[in-house]
């Protein structure tokens, strides 16, 4: 029987998708980026799921693209007709929060992967890094575009073109990690974290999140029509009335999602 690359389970409304390949170290091959599209299509899709973590198995979260499908020609970046590789991975992540627990090494494409999150809880000996220029190539996933906006410009462009690897410690104080744990730990601060987005009302925690990643791309007139445009449908909804009226009657919230 083959070894499942990627497992899900449902813990209390949060699904955690452990990238399964510790032999290989996590690394993508066509396989792995498949189950992991098909896993965040189901976090999306249920309305029983809040939230998602993405962790690794073994000793590490994912060591980026594994060089032996790509030198046998698998298209692990574009997931060849299916449109199920890593490039969709990395432009659309999941609708619901998303976050990535890292343990061990987050390395190239598995940085880009995590970067691809909307938060990062890691253990304070993790490893980080986009070593690509080291060996001539190009951190292509993604890296350009979110180091600058999580750890400023000049950081990121040290980060980027040194190619060296910081540990979770690091990361965390320019802003790479978003909450730091120790060692062995990040997997239950996320569930923890995850659980705490997953106690609020899901049309407003959509909305937050979809005007947060996308709201720096538009300018500031564009920003107050699409802004409200998103806003009006969650201020008219029952959820935004039970929210209200739950507060009133110091009791908590049952959301409907509608």
């Amino acid at each position: 029987m083959t070894e499942e690359v990627v497992l899900s389970e449902r813990r209390d409304g949060v699904m955690v998708i452990t990238l399964n390949r510790p032999e290989a170290r996590n690394s993508l091959n066509l396989a792995l980026t498949r189950a992991l599209s098909d896993a965040l299509d189901e976090l999306d899709a249920d309305p029983g799921l809040s939230a998602g973590v993405i962790t690794g198995a073994g000793k590490g979260f994912c060591s980026g693209m594994d060089l032996k499908a790509f030198v046998a020609g698998e298209n692990v970046w574009e997931g060849e007709e299916d449109d199920r590789g890593l490039r969709r991975i990395v432009t659309r992540a999941a609708q619901k929060p998303l976050l990535a627990a890292v343990e061990g090494f987050a390395v190239a494409g598995g940085f880009e992967l995590a970067l691809a999150c909307d938060l990062i809880v890691a253990g304070r000996s993790a490893k980080f890094g986009v070593p690509e220029v080291k060996r001539s190539l190009v951190a292509a996933g993604g890296a350009l575009r979110q180091l600058p906006r999580r750890a400023g410009p000049g950081a990121a462009m040290k980060f980027a073109l040194t190619g060296d690897l910081i540990d979770g410690e690091r990361a965390y104080a320019i802003g790479l990690v978003d909450e730091l744990s120790d060692n062995g730990g990040a997997l239950d601060a996320a569930l923890e974290l995850a659980a705490t987005i997953a106690a609020n009302g899901p049309l407003a925690v959509a909305a937050t999140k979809q005007i947060l990643r996308d709201g720096g791309e538009w300018s500031d007139e564009e920003f107050w029509a699409r802004q409200k445009e998103i806003c009006d449908p969650v201020f008219a909804s029952r959820d935004a009335t039970e929210g209200a009226t739950a507060f009133a009657e110091k009791r908590a919230p049952v959301w409907s999602g509608k």
